[in-house]
């Protein structure tokens, strides 16, 4: 029987030093089917002044580049904030296995909200997504970091 380990507190700890460099907390973790952080990060759109380096999106990159491979298959992401579509579409198009994520994003979000990325059928490749992990310490990170905004 296998046991479930989540590695969304890994996930939190990216989000946090996300933060602290003045970027939106959102954090990602991808483990291989082993068990092994394969890479994690946080966003990092302001520091690298790219719009696309969000925290998934740097964690597929940095896993692919490690495995010599374009496909991450049977691995599992772990993201803080539920992937906008444009992180929903790089997670279908690297085959990750399972997507597990915190907090909702009503306004952004790719996945439950929105576009609803997987759901259409032009979506070569649906992870199994599993939603609300740490929903209330990703959510209170955010609410915490946007009223310092304002």
């Amino acid at each position: 029987m296998t046991v479930f380990r989540s590695y969304m507190d890994l996930a939190l700890d990216e989000a946090r030093a996300a933060a602290d460099r003045g970027e939106v907390p959102v954090g990602a973790v991808l483990v291989s089917p082993t068990g092994v952080v394969v890479a994690r990060n946080g966003n990092r759109t302001r520091e690298r002044h790219d719009p696309t380096a969000h925290a998934e999106t740097l964690v597929i990159r940095d896993a692919c580049v490690a495995l010599g491979t374009e496909r991450l298959t049977d691995h599992d992401l772990y993201v803080t904030l539920e992937p906008c579509p444009m992180c929903a579409a790089a997670i279908s198009f690297a085959r990750i296995g399972r997507l597990y994520y915190g907090a909702a994003d009503p306004k952004s979000g790719g996945v439950a909200q929105g576009a609803r990325v997987f759901s259409h059928p032009q979506c070569h490749h649906v992870p199994e997504v599993y939603d609300g992990l740490a929903a209330g310490e990703a959510e209170a990170l955010l609410k915490t970091f946007f009223a310092l905004k304002r």
